[in-house]
């Protein structure tokens, strides 16, 4: 952090929990610091001051002080109006969050995820099919991470991938070319490449990007379980 106090910067809450009798310990998302542990005291109860602003999915410009990755809220504004969601749109939200609360630690800044934070919400609200701003953002985060695809080679030789070929993608090598038969998930290279610009309009690579982005954050995850996975798989039963 540079300053003991920073005003005004564009933030989204991931995560509140109660803390203390009448305040709460957020975990935010800020454009420019990252992810951020912030102490809201008097955040709690009827008359609470930012009871109705620190919700999530909404834009917000935060002011707090401190040093460090855990610092004290001075301020709560909103930027806009809540994004607000529904039934398996809501969880699939909430699943944007769990991922960046597993892919992310605090006070490392990623101002090019806030933004595609931002449009993955968007997205949510706007798209047709919820599953392409998820993957797209799935896209972004694990590249933000250091784990992005990669769809530039094949992973034993070192020839480009070719876009009529099926290969299988392996989380710690990338794309291995299948030969013959093939027991397991095989994508084309064509399909990954497409994955990987976050092109969605061939359904099969959307079908395809789903497989294999969960491959990888499963990978990634080691043995985390996702608690909104489980419950949007409830929902879909």
């Amino acid at each position: 952090m540079k300053s003991d106090r920073i005003d005004l910067q564009a933030a989204y809450v991931l995560h509140a929990r109660p803390y203390r009798e009448t305040s709460q310990l957020l975990e935010v998302l800020t454009r420019h610091e990252g992810r951020l542990g912030l102490v809201a005291r008097g955040a709690r109860g009827p008359k609470a001051r930012w009871r109705a602003v620190l919700e999530p999915f909404r834009p917000l410009h935060l002011s707090w002080s401190g040093r460090g990755t855990l610092c004290t809220l001075r301020g709560a504004e909103p930027a806009a109006a809540p994004a607000r969601f529904t039934g398996t749109r809501l969880m699939s939200a909430y699943y944007l969050n769990e991922l960046l609360l597993a892919f992310t630690t605090r006070g490392d800044p990623h101002p090019d995820l806030f933004a595609h934070y931002t449009a993955a919400l968007t997205g949510l609200m706007e798209a047709d099919n919820a599953e392409v701003p998820l993957r797209r953002f799935e896209v972004a985060l694990l590249a933000e991470a250091g784990y992005g695809l990669d769809t530039q080679r094949d992973a034993v030789h070192g020839a480009p991938l070719d876009s009529r070929q099926l290969y299988s993608y392996q989380p710690e090598r990338g794309a291995v070319a299948v030969h013959g038969e093939h027991t397991g998930f095989a994508v084309s290279g064509a399909s990954l490449q497409a994955i990987a610009a976050g092109d969605f309009r061939n359904p099969e690579d959307l079908r395809a990007a789903k497989r294999v982005l969960r491959l990888l954050v499963d990978h990634h995850l080691g043995d985390r379980q996702l608690q909104t996975r489980r419950v949007l798989a409830q929902m879909r039963r």
